[in-house]
């Protein structure tokens, strides 16, 4: 994929890996929309790297609706959805685990995933081409104690990915899995602060490399999963 002049829809882009993915995509020559739902932080980090702000939340599929809607009289068209948007949960033992937690992680780490997917997918069979990126977890190939929610939610996503994989490669459709361990981003920090760097540990900027490089290889081949660990975490 040429990712100069190419149009890119990155949810979850106000902060860590959605951030430095939009911004080392735009400085590459691409038009990256970004949403999420804090609208002033949303506006704050679009001016900075040169974005386009649209503020909705993943787990409303009314405004999944309206992305598209603006994406439509933005651009028209797109050729690429990268879905990182993605909450954590409280990590419950088995015994605390509440129907709640499954619905709040669900809205947005499957059901929020795959219908934005479902939309991206219209218009990339119509144009016979397009791109999706599914931000998962190691946590979705490998279960860990307390994980229930989390890990099963990544887990379900990577067998979306699969599904789509099969259902869209005969419309020239790159559907491609990314699989972090853990990266010191705001994640599942409840005042969306992002954690301080480590040396020994990956940072947005491992991830968002992967990402580009990954659309970067010509449009004849795609990577179906890649995962990405820190070499020396301890």
């Amino acid at each position: 994929m040429e990712i100069k002049g190419s149009k890119i829809l990155i949810t979850g882009g106000s902060l860590g890996i959605g951030r430095v993915t939009a911004e080392m995509l735009i400085n590459k020559g691409a038009e990256v929309i970004i949403t999420g739902r804090n609208k002033g932080r949303l506006d704050t980090v679009a001016n900075k790297i040169g974005a386009i702000p649209f503020v909705a939340d993943v787990s409303d599929p009314e405004m999944i609706k309206d992305t598209y809607h603006f994406i439509e009289k933005t651009w028209g068209s797109f050729d690429c959805l990268i879905n990182n948007a993605g909450i954590g949960s409280r990590f419950s033992n088995l015994a605390d685990v509440t129907e709640d937690e499954f619905l709040e992680v669900y809205k947005v780490n499957v059901i929020g995933a795959a219908l934005m997917a479902k939309h991206a997918a219209e218009i990339f069979k119509n144009q016979k081409y397009g791109n999706i990126i599914n931000i998962s977890s190691t946590a979705g190939k490998k279960g860990f104690e307390r994980g229930t929610v989390y890990a099963s939610s990544k887990f379900a996503l990577r067998g979306m990915t699969e599904c789509w994989q099969a259902e869209l490669r005969k419309y020239n459709i790159r559907v491609i899995l990314v699989n972090p361990s853990e990266v010191t981003t705001a994640f599942g920090n409840d005042e969306r602060i992002e954690r301080e760097e480590k040396p020994n540990r990956l940072r947005s900027q491992e991830i968002a490399h992967t990402i580009v490089s990954s659309l970067e290889m010509d449009d004849r081949g795609f990577i179906p999963e890649v995962t990405v660990f820190a070499t020396n975490p301890w």
